[in-house]
């Protein structure tokens, strides 16, 4: 009697895998590559603390000519930093930066892992990243991470030393040593141990570097450090690992990292830390061979055989032999390894057959309870005999289809379905943003969750197939694709959206004086036939007309926009609105957001409709504004909100004519780093200024400028920030006009900032420069250079580092009012300013 076994790979869960893409296709190359990894045991995980921080040299060797299992975890997804590829801030950017680790890793055949730690910005020292995590949290998924994967080895990029580079760093190197001893103590976080098991890896190290030595001033000394030479060539990849890190770093587009490959020679160190003590190498005295695993000898004995008789022109005659080592490998006890290798061993059947199957959707959305058309394809292309013997969609709770169908070679198996989602469905929400996060933690309840760099697929079918009396099912997600005239075949997530979605048009409404302002909601119908009615929430005080909107959308994808007149109360007030609707009797409050560059698949988020709403008093002065955009920031429209004409100029733009038509110029985030036609431009724009304009250049990085002095008179920019956000403010110069006209600014303009005061500041500066405020962190030196005013000409010349890209987009009034004056300085009263002036007198 023959015994049906049966395994299972979930291709579309793999991390190295996005659910998004094409079914793989595996060259002879790729083939051999999976075979030579099938006949090694070993594992190492490398920490660090964001997106980018991980050293992709180092992960592409270990995963291609060491051939271990290798994962990089990040302590978070990036959230706090700066943005160069479009406007995204916070937890979009959070969702980008994720999806550009997993294109690294795809490139350099890592796996990915995240904690719950939200990247709140830049922090100085450890105890200040503590104080703002939950640590004891991080720590847990540290420990869950490790013993999920369980790594031979762990290397952290960042050493132990407080205050030499980001406090997140130092963290990240505190948390994995704490949570190397942790791991494998029954005692610590024992609700994990009813999905996985204690685990410690062999050793720690620290992956140290020149630089890290250079921020101290001391020297490197590599006596007693293990080194390791992972600038070889690869083969069968026809690259070197130097060349392969860079095209995995370059993934890092939202902030600016693309790289140029080296080749050659290139040694990197490790300090060991704990564990057992090496001489040479990180992994001597780690068994990673077959014989690890105890009656392992048949396996290795057919899964050596495999790798070894390999032909790359008749791939599937290796099929017998990896069938014969998969039935050897079902009866070890070893839970981890086994279900590791059957995976491995079920790629490589679906490799050497040249199988492909795939699920598509004939949309790529549908809301709970809708049926959707599904197509099914599959085909054998080898002489193996393959039969399909089932089709199922665990994830809807269905019937499975019984096929018995035979896949003769090349030969395609074609399947048209319809399917009913569950009525009570989840939509496709970023797993980490459906709860509502702290400032330092996402809320994640579900244990299983943590730790996953994404979502699971919305819909996963399950086709099981039979060679030989052996049974292997592939999950595949669902997914649709359409064809582009220009680029083909194009894949995107099948998701799972809501009826309706509502999206106000601006993220920030801001009212000058009391005055009423438009708010426009855009609805968008996620089904047929919706009907019902669109209304906002609003903070107690404010009031809209008209209370509601009827709603009549026949067509799914239709938009309609809806406007609302909205009203603050007489006071200084600030507040969310929520755009809701009621279909049905049900309530909906999900705005639709679609993330959608080159380098990763579509994202879609559907967070809750709002925006925040503000009534300051404020007064300005000049009206046309230049803005030459850097790296991106939306402060063109923060400024619109108060009433400015905003230019955003392109580099053609740029000419004496079209300055002179200005009342000011501002520079977006870091131009000079990143715009490198500014050298041509930067006289016209001093003469700008000197003819009586205004201009205003944000913060810039102290490297890679495109000029030699971004201001008229010179400046030193520093790597001097004020990371607390609520760090006490002097006022420098009290009776200078930018902090007296049109607006006097006082103490309270300094309330409510978010994330940081600045970064970036000069810390040198021709007398010339007037400095205006005063900042620092706790226990620090003042920085006086956050805000430096010169007149130059007859206009003046402002450089801040003070982080208005960051304010003015969350509707801080104070910001508004100090950053108009910035622009007003030197202008004569306006109508409205004289309006104002009269009703004072008047009163």
């Amino acid at each position: 009697m023959s015994l049906k076994l049966r395994i299972c790979v979930v291709l579309c869960l793999c991390t190295s895998v996005l659910s998004a893409q094409a079914p793989k296709k595996y060259n002879a190359a790729e083939i051999q590559g999976l075979l030579d990894k099938l006949n090694v045991l070993g594992s190492v995980m490398y920490v660090a603390a964001h997106p980018d921080d991980e050293n992709t040299q180092m992960i592409a060797y270990f995963a291609n000519e060491r051939n271990y299992r290798t994962a990089y975890m990040s302590a978070t997804r990036g959230d706090g930093g700066q943005n160069l590829i479009g406007p995204e801030i916070r937890e979009l950017l959070g969702l980008i930066r994720t999806q550009e680790l997993l294109a690294a890793r795809r490139t350099d055949g890592g796996e990915q892992f995240f904690s719950r730690a939200n990247d709140f910005g830049y922090s100085k020292d450890p105890d200040e990243t503590f104080n703002i995590w939950d640590r004891d949290e991080v720590l847990s998924d540290f420990v869950w991470n490790i013993r999920k994967f369980r790594p031979d080895v762990l290397i952290t990029r960042f050493s132990l030393e407080p205050k030499v580079t980001h406090g997140h760093h130092t963290a990240s190197a505190v948390l994995a040593n704490e949570a190397f001893d942790l791991a494998n103590d029954r005692n610590a976080y024992p609700g994990q141990l009813d999905h996985v098991k204690p685990w410690r890896p062999e050793r720690i190290f620290w992956n140290l570097s020149w630089w890290f030595f250079r921020n101290t001033g001391r020297e490197m000394d590599t006596t007693n450090l293990v080194s390791l030479d992972i600038g070889e060539y690869n083969p069968l990849l026809g690259k070197s690992y130097n060349e392969i890190a860079a095209e995995s770093r370059s993934m890092h587009k939202s902030q600016g990292f693309g790289s140029t490959g080296t080749r050659g020679t290139d040694v990197e160190y490790l300090q060991h830390w704990k564990g057992t003590a090496v001489a040479h190498d990180p992994f001597e005295g780690i068994n990673t061979t077959w014989s690890r695993l105890t009656g392992s000898e048949d396996v290795a004995f057919y899964a050596r055989r495999a790798r070894d008789t390999f032909d790359p022109k008749n791939p599937a005659a290796i099929v017998p032999d990896l069938i014969a080592a998969a039935k050897a490998l079902e009866k070890l006890e070893d839970d981890f390894w086994k279900d590791i290798k059957l995976q491995e061993i079920n790629t490589l059947i679906k490799a050497c057959t040249g199988m492909y199957l795939e699920v598509k959707a004939s949309e790529y959305s549908a809301v709970p309870g809708d049926s959707i058309k599904v197509s099914f394809e599959a085909i054998n292309r080898s002489d193996i005999n393959v039969r399909l013997r089932d089709l199922r969609f665990t994830s809807l709770d269905q019937q499975p289809s019984l096929l018995h169908q035979d896949l003769s070679y090349n030969v395609p198996f074609m399947l048209d379905l319809n399917l009913k989602l569950p009525d009570e469905m989840t939509f496709s929400q970023p797993y980490w943003l459906v709860e509502d996060a702290t400032l330092g933690m996402y809320t994640v309840a579900d244990q299983l969750l943590r730790g996953l760099p994404e979502n699971k697929p919305a819909v996963v079918a399950s086709a099981t197939v039979e060679i030989g009396g052996y049974f292997l099912d592939y999950e595949l997600p669902l997914i649709y694709k359409r064809n582009d005239p220009v680029d083909g075949e194009v894949y995107r997530p099948f998701t799972v959206t809501p009826p309706v979605y509502m999206n106000i048009k601006e993220k920030v409404y801001v009212m000058a004086n009391g005055a009423s302002k438009e708010v426009v909601v855009k609805v968008t119908a996620g089904k047929d036939n919706i009907s019902g009615r669109c209304y906002l929430v609003l903070p107690e005080g404010w009031t809209s007309k008209p209370a509601y909107h009827d709603l009549n959308m026949t067509i799914k994808g239709a938009e309609q926009d809806f406007n609302f007149e909205v009203v603050p109360p007489a006071s200084q007030s600030e507040g969310e609105i929520y755009a809701e609707a009621e279909i049905v009797g049900k309530v909906y409050n999900a705005s639709l957001t679609t993330i959608d560059y080159d380098h990763f698949p579509v994202q879609t988020l559907f967070s809750r409709s709002s925006a925040k709403v503000v009534n300051i008093d404020i007064v300005k002065r000049g009206q046309n504004i230049g803005y030459i955009m850097g790296a991106g920031d939306e402060i063109p429209a923060s400024l619109r909100q108060i009433g400015y004409q905003v230019w955003e100029m392109k580099d053609e733009d740029i000419t004496d004519e079209n300055l002179a038509g200005l009342d000011a110029v501002i520079m977006g985030v870091r131009a000079y780093n990143t715009e490198a036609r500014l050298k041509f431009h930067q006289d016209k724009l001093m003469n700008f200024v000197k003819n009586g304009g205004n201009m205003i250049v944000q913060y810039n990085t102290n490297r890679r400028l495109v000029v030699d002095e971004v201001g008229p008179y010179p400046l030193q920019l520093s790597r001097d920030r004020v990371t607390v956000e609520e760090a006490p403010v002097r006022i420098l110069a009290a009776d200078h006009p930018v902090v007296n006209t049109p607006n006097k600014i006082t103490q309270n303009d300094f309330d409510g900032w978010v994330q940081e005061r600045g970064l970036y500041f000069p810390d040198q500066w021709d007398e010339r420069y007037v400095p205006i405020l005063s900042s620092n962190d706790p226990g620090e030196e003042p920085l006086d250079g956050g805000l430096l005013v010169a007149q130059y000409g007859k206009g003046y010349y402002i450089y801040s580092g003070y982080s208005w890209f960051r304010e003015l987009p969350a509707g801080v009034s104070g910001a508004y009012r100090l950053f108009t004056n910035m622009i007003s300085i030197g202008k004569s009263p306006s109508l409205e300013e004289q309006k104002v002036d009269s009703g004072k007198l008047e009163r």
